[in-house]
């Protein structure tokens, strides 16, 4: 061995004495964990994250594990287990179509719910451009790797009144591997899911997809749903790109509501039909994020969604024998015509006639949006800084028509071919073209003042423009632009380690739809399945929120934990939008109804050790109008003579219960065997169309439902759940119905309108699970 070699050798072996004698030192210092920082967007883009416990507004995550809890991958079965201010109603009668309540908000699939919260999934807006609406039917479940639930925000844009969504997908970065589940039960109900993720060096992908059918428990109810997605993405050292495709299915046939007394002979009877929705939908984004530097970083999303909707919806009749012996039909307003006037016969001789409405909507969504983050100090303060552009654009084609026909005696489905009626002020037939845009800019900043203490300010603009065109020639043509600036300001301090306090104020908008635009006059009133017949103005919904709150973590031992929360929340909306009754049967608008509000508490308390999750949420949401106005609602018993019922201040928003409590518990028996239990408690709920809240309210209910899962192998898992145990029988949704213009055989001499939708009675369900 050479000198220098040997000198090097003993200079390694020095270093080596010197590491092992130093050791025991080593050993005696103590070792220094820093506590975890949960990571929440700071804008729907991906890669601008920001401490979760800066954020002076509530937030709620539910991660991949939450949303498998009990079997597959459920979104709104989570959310609604999950988190104390989200409420489930079953309008249209089909348990994967319903309308999703956060705090008196809505994110609904139907048309003619007033939508208050902002969807986004990986960046995009998942709003439907038509009618904001939300198809949750579309959204592999299992896909999903966390979604957070925020307060108000502008920054999320258009429909952030009560808050927003925001999901975020896997990809083969964080998934690797295979999974396969199939599982079935009760309801006639067979579903599969898989997903597989592969990375190669700096290249991954993720595929994932759903198969359910579901035969349903009432009358003409069925459920077919297919949908994948995938992600295709690139790595570097200093950024990231993917590509998302999605492609869905679904076929709803929901038996909607039901009169009560039909309900109280069957609850599985249906009143009229068909009701049915199909959706086909395809999907392509791309997003990406790259560090500018070691503080700067630029996130970008892109976007094209394409969706069908087709729509037939069974109702009862507006168009009934005349009563002077013509051998004519005739509704309230005359006689019943066709195409070029004609009058339309009793061609079925006075028998019972039924009303078949027909839409459909094919609309093309599209956008993008890019923002710069900037994580640099100000004045050696630590801060993050956050500016943006949107722009979220739609192409609609709208198409409906009503037609007369029959109806069966015993189920009540309507029977063609049936005539269409061209009954001008009342029912035409629709051919509507629509596009509108949405352009925002926004900024975002949270400063550190001190080690504890955050100040945050945002603001966002929304510029919307919406265009129509009658392709009928009539007067559905309008122009409308809608402009605002939403600003929110808020602090949160750290008391102690285990404790946080918070305080903010947000302002967001929306405007109003071109479905709600399309409506809005009691002379242009729509069909419930909204076919439009004008185009008068709708002034854009502002909402105000006031929020303050406390949230912490506490270490009770080693590996037990309480975490906790409480946030009292006040949201004032100004113009608000409602759909209200018309005098004609059957048919209503859209209207400004002055101001509203939503307010309450929100409370949370969940504890976790290597056995045990308990959890107990509550939440009180008071929502009411303040101000009185005068709606018709001639199918509601306590309206007046002309059918008219006056709300006054204080009246509470129907479909909203007061009081929610939720409480869970999850307990592992051993490593491999783990049993849960659920309950869900909801208070009383104003029907549909009691604004003025003159008809007993539904009735309040309490729910239970179990689970279990076993770990047979490191590779097979198999689990059972179970829904509404005790076999409650209650309704999420009520509303009216036109009992007397129907026959209804089961219950004969019928007369009392009110109508609901009853929640499915005990089912079971059972599966398996095998990861590769």
């Amino acid at each position: 061995m050479n000198l220098p070699a040997r000198r090097a050798f003993v200079a390694l072996l020095a270093g080596a004495a010197a590491v092992v004698a130093a050791r025991p030192l080593l050993a005696q210092q103590p070792t220094l964990t820093l506590p975890p920082v949960e990571v929440i967007g700071a804008s729907p883009l991906i890669g601008s994250g920001i401490d979760r416990n800066t954020v002076p507004a509530a937030t709620h995550v539910l991660d991949r594990d939450d949303l498998a809890r009990q079997g597959p991958a459920d979104l709104l079965g989570s959310l609604n287990r999950g988190i104390g201010g989200v409420s489930l109603d079953s309008a249209s009668g089909n348990p994967f179509q319903p309308s999703l309540y956060y705090r008196g908000f809505a994110a609904s699939a139907l048309q003619g719910t007033s939508q208050g919260l902002a969807v986004y999934i990986n960046g995009m807006r998942f709003n439907q451009p038509f009618g904001d609406t939300v198809d949750w039917d579309l959204i592999p479940g299992n896909a999903i790797d966390r979604l957070n639930v925020e307060g108000s925000n502008p920054v999320f844009g258009l429909n952030a009144l009560g808050g927003s969504i925001d999901i975020r997908m896997k990809n083969g970065f964080i998934y690797n591997g295979s999974e396969l589940s199939l599982s079935g039960g009760s309801f006639g109900q067979r579903q599969g899911q898989f997903e597989w993720g592969y990375r190669a060096g700096s290249f991954a992908s993720y595929l994932a997809g759903t198969v359910l059918h579901q035969d349903g428990w009432r009358d003409l109810q069925s459920t077919d749903l297919q949908n994948v997605f995938g992600d295709f993405g690139w790595r570097g050292a200093r950024g990231e790109l993917h590509l998302n495709l999605t492609a869905a299915h679904s076929g709803l046939n929901g038996p909607g509501t039901a009169p009560v007394q039909l309900v109280a002979v069957d609850r599985s009877a249906q009143f009229t039909a068909p009701n049915f929705i199909s959706n086909d939908y395809r999907a392509a984004s791309i997003n990406a994020t790259f560090d500018l530097s070691d503080t700067i970083s630029l996130q970008a999303v892109a976007y094209y969604r394409d969706l069908l909707q087709n729509v037939n919806n069974g109702n009862a009749p507006n168009d009934r024998p005349c009563n002077d012996g013509s051998g004519l039909l005739c509704t309230d307003s005359g006689v019943s015509t066709t195409f070029g006037g004609a009058p339309i016969a009793d061609f079925l001789n006075g028998a019972q006639y039924g009303q078949l409405d027909v839409q459909r909507t094919s609309t093309h969504a599209y956008g993008a949006s890019a923002q710069v983050t900037d994580a640099q100090d100000v004045f050696g303060l630590k801060n993050q800084f956050v500016a943006g552009l949107a722009f979220d654009g739609g192409r609609t084609q709208f198409n409906a028509a009503s037609y007369v026909g029959g109806l069966t005696t015993d189920t009540r489905v309507f029977v063609g071919p049936g005539t269409v009626i061209v009954e001008a002020g009342t029912n035409m037939p629709v051919s509507v073209g629509i596009t509108n845009a949405t352009y925002g800019a926004y900024l975002a900043d949270s400063l550190h003042l001190t080690d504890r203490l955050v100040a945050t300010l945002s603001g966002r603009f929304n510029a919307t423009f919406i265009e129509s065109t009658d392709f009928n020639g009539g007067d559905l043509g309008g122009s409308h632009s809608f402009l605002h600036f939403n600003p929110a300001a808020g602090l949160t301090y750290e008391v102690a380690p285990w404790l946080t306090l918070y305080g903010g104020y947000a302002m967001a908008n929306r405007a109003p739809t071109p479905a709600e635009l399309s409506c809005a006059s009691p002379a242009n009133s729509c069909s419930l399945a909204n076919f439009f017949v004008g185009d008068p103005d709708l002034r854009q919904v502002v909402a105000q929120t006031l929020e303050a709150g406390l949230r912490g973590k506490l270490k009770l031992a080693k590996d037990a934990n309480l975490r906790y929360s409480l946030a009292f929340f006040r949201t004032d909306l100004d113009d608000d939008i409602a759909m209200v009754n018309s005098p004609t049967q059957g048919r209503a608008f859209f209207t400004n109804v002055g101001t509203t509000r939503r307010q309450g508490i929100e409370a949370d308390l969940t504890y976790s050790d290597q056995r045990w999750r308990i959890w107990l949420l509550y939440a009180l949401v008071d929502a009411t109008f303040q101000s009185g106005f005068v709606a018709s609602s001639p199918l509601n018993p306590g309206a007046d003579a002309s059918g008219n019922i006056a709300v006054q201040p204080g009246n509470r928003l129907p479909g909203i219960p007061l009081h929610q409590l939720k409480a869970g518990v999850d307990y592992k028996v051993t490593d491999k065997w783990t049993i849960g239990a659920t309950l869900r408690a909801a208070s009383s709920q104003f029907l549909f169309g009691d604004d003025a809240n003159l008809v007993a309210p539904l009735p309040g209910y309490v729910t239970l439902g179990v689970s279990t899962s076993y770990q047979v192998t490191p590779n097979l898992q198999l689990f059972a759940w179970a829904e509404n145990v005790t076999n409650a029988s209650y309704s999420t949704f009520g509303t009216f119905s036109p009992t007397s213009s129907v026959f209804i055989a089961q219950a004969p001499g019928a007369n009392m309108t009110q109508s609901v939708s009853p929640a499915a009675p005990f089912g079971i369900f059972v599966g398996l699970r095998a990861t590769f």
